[in-house]
């Protein structure tokens, strides 16, 4: 791959589109399994949660989560068109039953009521959020009271390494992300590291790890 070509990557993992953007979000489903089991994991899911993901991709892990009850609701919010047409395709019985729904917006502005959901998930979004307190003020503001929120993300250390980052990504640290939590009005924040399978580009590979957050909002 030449720089364009990671150029191009960057942009399709940041909002996947057209049938390129089809094929990165299957990529993405390989790539990121553990991540997105293990996140799903720590949400603890139970009988009658209020459950919103902000960046959904197209959707394939949203049966981990609804599989464990028909009470569960679940709502997925992404700003990719083609995510969210392929997140429906993906989910048509859990629609049909009312368990799920999907909706387009930009995270800075989420079409959603105050106090809407008691747990919110995010995987591998936060490097692409423009204002990041201003996108965090928006997940508290439709997360309730003592509402529980898990971000899963690849740490500072691994992505500075990569050259696809290069291209408009914001990186973290485990530090980084107690700081934005705190500040953004939440509390009980959990940071774990933990390893995960080579990342290979262009024959080269990577050590890989992500980080998983849990946070409470504050009353």
């Amino acid at each position: 791959m030449d720089l364009k070509d990671f150029k191009t990557i960057a942009s399709q993992l940041r909002k996947p589109h057209g049938d390129q953007g089809t094929e990165v979000g299957k990529m993405m489903n390989k790539g990121n399994r553990l991540m997105n089991l293990a996140a799903i994991e720590q949400l603890n899911v139970e009988l009658k949660d209020n459950i919103l993901e902000i960046g959904m991709g197209n959707g394939i892990f949203v049966r981990d989560i609804l599989e464990k009850d028909r009470s569960i609701r679940y709502t997925g919010c992404d700003f990719s068109e083609t995510m969210i047409r392929e997140a429906i395709i993906n989910n048509r019985d859990f629609i049909k039953s009312g368990q799920a729904s999907f909706i387009k917006a930009n995270f800075k502005r989420l079409p959603i009521k105050n106090a809407s959901f008691n747990k919110i998930l995010t995987v591998n979004t936060i490097y692409f959020w423009e204002q990041t307190e201003n996108v965090l003020a928006e997940i508290r503001r439709v997360l309730a009271k003592d509402g529980l929120l898990v971000i899963c993300l690849r740490p500072k250390s691994v992505l500075d390494n990569l050259p696809i980052t290069q291209h408009g990504f914001k990186t973290f640290t485990k530090q980084n992300c107690i700081d934005l939590l705190v500040n953004g009005g939440f509390h009980e924040i959990i940071v774990d590291e933990k390893e995960d399978v080579e990342i290979e580009l262009s024959g080269e590979k990577y050590k890989n790890a992500y980080l998983l957050v849990r946070a409470v909002r504050i009353k």
